[in-house]
């Protein structure tokens, strides 16, 4: 919202002295998001003045029509003698009132504005247009001041408001008063304590005044409050004054025509959009109600809209005239000859104009107002305004007839503790600030039990005030949030990170060192992720919980697989550049419960939840286990002087899940597998050690090809994903390893096995045989070929042996190397390479 400062101050008394930024810091103060403020006409300087045109030559032999003209400047050029210009335009005669920038001012964009010699004539200064000026987009020419504007030679930039403040506030969903000048002013006042005076204060018609317009509201729900007022013999040629053109334009609204830009004046100075239809090409009563199914109207976009039995329609005979709130028909549009005018003012229920105007896609500025809530008793003031406007500057006649539907229930009184807010706030506030700082933003405010409660009716204009805790707000803000002691909390000795969030961090540590990116994915997917996946129809992924509003219609499900959020981070990184990536993501999935009702229940507001009620809630919630996803794509090792670089392979996804167990001190066994979405030969389960044996917690490998083409990835890609809970409990708390300083000692064995023993069993068995003194075993070397059989394979480990209290002899040495290869031998029928 767009707020002119100098619009703010007729109905907010504030002091003289306040600037701009000075009242942007204390309206940010009590709550309201002051995000600019923009200083119109700072960039004009110099002379512009008032000016009379006198004479006018047309000039010939030129490619376009030009004009010299001789305008009187009063004494602003020193001399008093008129001034010479040439001019372009051709909507002004003589004897027209105009502005003119002399030799000397400077205009928006740096234009420098001097004397200089012109198709051939001397030209001293320049006649403006309103564009010139930056006052509102006019391309029609320049500027004509109506006649007793003012006199040729005084400064323009008062009259005009050339130079004017404007603040920019963010209006936050729960403060759609603030959509409105009344709603900041009255903001203001309450800011600095001074008088507000509401220009919704109007004279009103008699509270008993008929015979308006016909009209009815099928239902209270969708329409609590219906004003029509109407005037005839409107002038449709009546121009919209400048001082009009200037605000809207300030606020960021376009003059389009007086009837027009006097609707759009009155909702942005009360909050109340109004619509204006010429009555003539009104049929019949008007009726407020739900559209039907296969209603069709054609708005004043020009598109025939199908409409929606959500949809708040306003009808005549002929059928729907407006889509209620959004934007109206185009056969009742104000035309050019509109003389005689209906004014409606009204207020529609926010949630059906909001899911309207996303359903249509259609959000105006009457929406914004509507899904906010507007004031729901300010309707017959803004009509009537609307109306005595059209008196005044279009020449109608106001009909003294109103039509009024008031089906509004009286807001209830709140109760509220006087020491509440104090409470609330951890501030002593004095007794009375409660009750004074609520009847600042309107409310009325009665008191009880000797003063100690307050019944507090919340003003029509804040549908947000409905519990202690908002009334509660309100007395903070006011009285500053600023003044709120900060008391940073006190953590209890003793306490700290539980085991869960340690080994978080541990795994997250881990994986960044090991050069992952960790990223964060909405967890939500679609049917056609899951395809992507390859997943087939009994895979228990595929048994998902459907969102009942979903954020987006395409991924209407929660998460069963961290894999598709990652997937499609990896692809959107490598479409920007980024070939070489690696990314992890720790987070919940969720899986349905079996006997779970399909719905989750939804509890009441206005009291606690009872017993069965937590119940099936609980039983609604889905399991959600934590998981750790990674994938990898291009180079694992960068190319450089160095060398070529190294792909990343299935086996750096394998290694990313060992470094995730080792996180968690849990020893990972890795076995060849079959699972989507890995490529069935290059797919590996991976198991840890339980108290019952074996368990498996996750797979990794490289993806299918058929994935990789679905979510548009890099050949090879890799990934891998664990059940992060279950290598915690399989996790033991690792004792610190003891340094020995004795030597270590190194022999290195290669063993030939058949292709399909994996490598894994090898290693340990060595280690099985090795026994206590081996330190540590890494395979280095796989090699088939020439010099192995065909079906077998060469592996080639290196053993470190140590002992913690001596130095080992070459006997121990080769005994604990002999009995290693004899234990591979026995479990791998593996024999020493010649």
């Amino acid at each position: 919202m767009r707020v002119p400062v100098s619009w703010l101050r007729e109905y907010a008394a504030l002091p003289a002295g306040v600037t701009a930024r000075e009242l942007a810091a204390r309206l940010i103060a009590v709550g309201l998001e002051v995000e600019t403020v923009d200083e119109l006409g700072a960039d004009i300087t110099g002379p512009v003045v008032v000016g009379r045109v006198l004479a006018i030559e047309e000039l010939t032999g030129f490619k376009k029509p030009i004009r010299y003209c001789r305008v009187d400047v009063g004494a602003a050029n020193g001399s008093g003698d008129p001034q010479n210009i040439i001019c372009g335009a051709r909507n002004f005669s003589e004897g027209d009132l105009v502005v003119v920038a002399l030799p000397g001012a400077v205009l928006p964009g740096g234009f420098a504005i001097g004397a200089r010699k012109t198709y051939g004539r001397m030209s001293e200064g320049m006649i403006c247009s309103a564009t010139e000026l930056s006052l509102w987009e006019d391309h029609e020419g320049i500027i004509v001041l109506p006649e007793g504007f003012a006199e040729p030679g005084t400064d323009a930039f008062e009259p005009l408001g050339l130079r004017d403040d404007v603040l920019d506030i963010a209006v936050t969903p729960d403060r759609g008063y603030a959509l409105s000048v009344r709603g900041v002013a009255r903001e203001a006042a309450a800011a600095y304590g001074v008088e507000f005076r509401d220009p919704a204060d109007v004279a009103l018609p008699a509270a008993d005044a008929a015979g308006g317009y016909p009209a009815s509201v099928a239902d209270a729900a969708i329409c609590s409050r219906y004003v029509l007022r109407g005037v005839t013999g409107f002038d449709p040629d009546a121009p919209t004054p400048l001082w009009m053109k200037r605000r809207l334009a300030m606020t960021g609204v376009r003059s389009v025509s007086l009837a027009v830009d006097v609707t759009n004046y009155v909702m942005m100075e009360l909050g109340q959009p109004l619509h204006a239809w010429d009555r003539a090409r009104v049929r019949g009563p008007i009726e407020v109600r739900a559209a039907h199914r296969g209603e069709r109207l054609e708005t004043l976009d020009h598109v025939k809209r199908t409409l929606d039995p959500d949809d708040i329609l306003i009808t005549d005979e002929s059928g729907p005239i407006n889509i209620a709130g959004v934007m109206g028909g185009l056969d009742t549009e104000i035309g050019l000859e509109t003389t005689d005018v209906l004014i409606e003012a009204a207020h529609f229920d926010a949630a059906h104009i909001a899911r309207s105007s996303r359903r249509h896609q259609l959000s105006s500025e009457s929406s914004r107002r509507f899904e906010r809530g507007v004031d729901s008793a300010v309707q017959l003031a803004a009509a009537t305004r609307a109306v005595l406007l059209l008196e005044e500057l279009g020449g109608a006649v106001v009909d003294e007839g109103v039509t009024h539907i008031d089906l509004g229930a009286a807001r209830q009184p709140v109760a509220l503790a006087e020491r509440h807010a104090a409470r609330v706030a951890g501030v002593d506030y004095p007794k009375g600030t409660s009750a004074r700082r609520l009847r600042e933003v309107g409310c009325e405010v009665a008191e009880a039990d000797g003063g100690d409660t307050l019944l507090v009716t919340p003003p029509s204009w804040r549908p947000d005030l409905g519990d202690p805790n908002d009334l509660a707000e309100e007395v903070i803000r006011l009285e500053g949030y600023e003044n709120i002691p900060s008391v940073p909390p006190r953590a209890p000795a003793g306490r700290g990170l539980t085991s869960g969030q340690r080994l978080r961090r541990a795994v997250g540590r881990g994986l960044a060192g090991a050069g992952f990116v960790e990223v964060l994915s909405y967890p939500f997917l679609g049917e056609r992720d899951l395809d992507g996946l390859q997943l087939g129809a009994e895979d228990a992924r595929r048994r998902t919980l459907r969102l009942a509003n979903p954020l987006n219609d395409d991924e209407p499900l929660l998460r069963t697989t961290l894999l598709p959020g990652l997937l499609k981070a990896l692809a959107r990184n490598v479409g920007r550049g980024f070939g070489d990536v690696a990314l992890f993501e720790t987070g919940l999935v969720y899986l349905p419960r079996e006997g779970a009702p399909e719905r989750a229940p939804m509890l009441a507001v206005d009291r606690g939840p009872t017993g069965e009620e937590l119940a099936a809630v609980e039983a609604a919630i889905p399991e959600q286990p934590r998981h750790v996803g990674a994938v990898l794509a291009g180079d694992r090792e960068p190319a450089g002087w160095w060398g070529p670089g190294r792909p990343a392979t299935w086996a750096d996804a394998i290694e990313a899940a060992r470094e995730v167990a080792h996180a968690a001190g849990a020893e990972l066994v890795v076995r060849a597998a079959r699972r989507e979405p890995w490529h069935p030969g290059r797919c590996a389960a991976l198991y840890v050690a339980g108290a019952e044996g074996a368990v498996l917690v996750g797979h990794a490998g490289e993806l299918h090809p058929r994935t990789v083409a679905a979510f548009g990835l890099p050949a090879r890609t890799a990934a891998m994903e664990l059940v992060l809970d279950l290598v915690e409990r399989a996790g033991v708390r690792a004792a610190a390893p003891e340094v020995s300083t004795y030597p270590v000692a190194t022999r290195d064995v290669a063993l030939v096995v058949d292709a399909a023993v994996p490598a894994g069993e090898v290693e340990a068995a060595l280690r099985e045989g090795a026994g206590e003194l081996l330190e540590s075993v890494r395979l280095f070397d796989v090699y088939t070929g020439e010099q192995v059989e065909e079906g077998r394979k060469s592996l080639a480990y290196a053993l470190r042996f140590r002992a913690a209290d001596r130095t080992l002899t070459a006997e121990e040495v080769a005994a604990a190397r002999a009995a290693a290869v004899a234990a591979a031998a026995e479990r791998t029928g593996a024999v020493l390479r010649g």
